[in-house]
């Protein structure tokens, strides 16, 4: 009976010992996944393919001044830039623009740009994908600004 006792003791405090090294975080080591502060950032935040891309653009005063073609995220996720097609026929953009996304707002159901006119959007020199990467770097390679 003693030794059955003592099997089940042993077992048991494997369990503690293997539990408590799972459960165990390591110095620099980053967890995988979000906490739950930052799921509340993410229900709060913007979906850009269901809320953003293709959306158009409005001033304060209610006149369209573009549409969002594309968002680029800068390596150090600092900031972020929209990319605002100014001008716009049949579907092509004539004059792209990129913007801080924090100089855009989602107000009574339309993003809208305070500030904006066409005239002052158009006026901002074209941006050109051919000068952004195509392909991510690691972060470890970023140089910091």
């Amino acid at each position: 009976m003693k030794a059955k006792w003592a099997i089940v003791l042993m077992a048991v405090s494997a369990l503690g010992v293997v539990s408590q090294q799972a459960s165990a975080q390591v110095a620099g080591a980053q967890p995988i996944g979000i906490s739950v502060e930052q799921t509340a950032l993410v229900v709060e935040g913007w979906s850009v393919k269901k809320s953003l891309l293709g959306k158009s653009i409005y001033n304060d005063e209610g006149q369209k001044v573009g549409v969002l073609h594309d968002i680029i995220i800068a390596p150090d996720n600092a900031v972020s830039f929209g990319i605002v097609a100014a001008h716009q026929f049949l579907g092509v953009s004539h004059h792209d623009v990129a913007i801080p996304m924090s100089q855009l707002d989602y107000v009574n159901g339309k993003l809208v740009w305070p500030g904006a006119t066409r005239e002052a959007v158009k006026a901002i020199p074209a941006f050109q994908y051919a000068k952004v990467r195509t392909v991510p770097i690691a972060r470890k390679d970023f140089g910091h600004h």
